[in-house]
């Protein structure tokens, strides 16, 4: 046989993924796309996180908590803006215009801070903006993975694509800590900018591959070339109207509940273990390295194989669980080490098994569900949430409760979130399993 007839060993990447992941032949490509997709979306984010925490100190640090409830309002302004948008356009077309937006938007803030001093008006502005961008950003995304891929593939794929965007948070804050003083803080922005041009990038190498999928494998091309049309507010009545729907708002209030009550557990043990503010940020920062590391060992290597021998049901009720025994722990000794191991546990779970279980029960709706009721959810559900969390842990702590009670009041919630994580993803497997 001649030589140019004999079979081609596949590129060194594709040999290296499909050892490393359970792709499958035709898939490398897409995985490889969406992975960049994720860690330009997250390294362009965590560029901008120190601009936006240095802002929130510019605008008032007695004015925070005004800044969160402004963030939730915000959320609420921009679902009619998005509803309209995804009502009107195609997919190809309305999620590139989702990120021209925030380009565009880094551009105007660049050109205010580089004007002068921005006043404390302009650093509350950048600062709601920022903390909404964040969300929506990353909710098009994975309503993108969940419209692009099919279920079995998502259970392979999404833990994998998800270390994308852990891999982007890490490679963005050290990107910061190299350009920001020879670039300057507000020429960031632009760095910032350019990452969102990259997801762009990914974004059309992602709709010409699914383009080239055998129309055996996929049966809504034609639909996907036309607008989902459907009301602006099309998210909140579908979420209304669906149980299922609102058992994920549950899962999501619960979620973020627990993690405001651990959250504001850290800042008080954190604050009564150290005097100074140094040795604070050193035990931050080596709990973000725990996390991370942790998180991207999880995501490339355990994630597709918890989810194959858990199930989603029982991969999304594994973290719940862990952490009503971390809250169990933390009753009985809320001290510095305990909150330590179970911060780290919680957060590298969320990150690389709760989240990409999460994203997998969008998989088996219909597109207007996956862009529109899961953006309602991901982003005015979850800052509902945390405002609502929020003042409850205050008014527990008002009451006279300490850091152990709290904690065992915690534990309960816990395991309501695990039960109701267990019951929304065998939901989502019947669903899956409908011919």
């Amino acid at each position: 046989m001649p030589s140019s007839q004999l079979p081609r060993s596949p590129p060194p990447l594709q040999r290296w993924l499909t050892h490393l992941v359970s792709v499958e032949a035709g898939e490398w490509r897409a995985l490889c796309w969406s992975f960049a997709y994720f860690f330009a979306l997250l390294c362009g984010y965590y560029i901008l996180r120190p601009v936006r925490d240095a802002m929130g100190i510019a605008g008032g640090v007695q004015q925070l908590q005004w800044l969160f409830t402004a963030t939730f309002v915000a959320m609420l302004a921009a679902m009619p803006l998005y509803g309209w948008v995804t009502s009107r356009f195609p997919r190809r077309r309305f999620l590139p215009y989702v990120y021209y937006f925030f380009i565009a938007n880094l551009l105007l803030f660049h050109a205010l801070f580089e004007a002068g001093d921005p006043g404390a008006w302009v650093a509350r502005a950048f600062f709601i903006w920022a903390s909404v961008y964040n969300l929506f950003v990353v909710s098009v995304f994975w309503s993108f993975m969940a419209d692009l891929y099919s279920n079995p593939q998502a259970r392979r794929l999404f833990g994998f694509i998800a270390a994308g965007g852990t891999t982007g948070a890490l490679a963005g804050p050290a990107l910061t800590a190299v350009l920001a003083v020879p670039l300057g803080t507000n020429n960031l922005l632009l760095v910032s900018a350019a990452f969102l041009a990259v997801a762009v990038l990914c974004i059309h190498r992602l709709i010409a591959w699914r383009k080239q999928v055998p129309a055996a494998q996929s049966e809504q091309a034609a639909s996907e070339e036309r607008a989902m049309g459907g009301g602006i507010l099309a998210g909140i009545r579908l979420a209304a109207r669906s149980p299922y729907l609102l058992g994920i708002c549950l899962l999501m209030l619960l979620f973020t509940t627990l993690s405001t009550f651990i959250y504001f557990q850290q800042a008080q043990i954190v604050r009564d273990s150290f005097v100074s503010s140094a040795e604070r940020t050193a035990v931050f920062a080596a709990i973000d390295l725990a996390v991370n590391s942790l998180t991207i060992l999880l995501q490339v290597f355990l994630t597709a194989r918890i989810v194959r021998v858990l199930g989603v049901g029982g991969t999304l009720a594994l973290i719940p669980l862990l952490l009503a025994a971390g809250f169990t722990a933390l009753g009985m000794a809320p001290v510095l080490a305990v909150l330590v191991v179970v911060q780290v546990l919680r957060r590298a779970g969320e990150y690389a098994i709760t989240r990409p279980a999460r994203e997998m029960l969008y998989v088996v709706l219909a597109r207007e569900e996956k862009y529109k009721a899961k953006n309602f959810i991901d982003t005015v559900v979850y800052r509902g949430g945390d405002a609502v969390s929020a003042w409850a842990y205050a008014g527990l702590r008002a009451l006279g409760l300490g850091l152990g009670a709290i904690a065992f009041i915690a534990v309960p919630l816990a395991l309501a979130w695990a039960w109701v994580a267990f019951k929304i993803g065998r939901r989502q497997e019947a669903l899956a399993a409908r011919p």
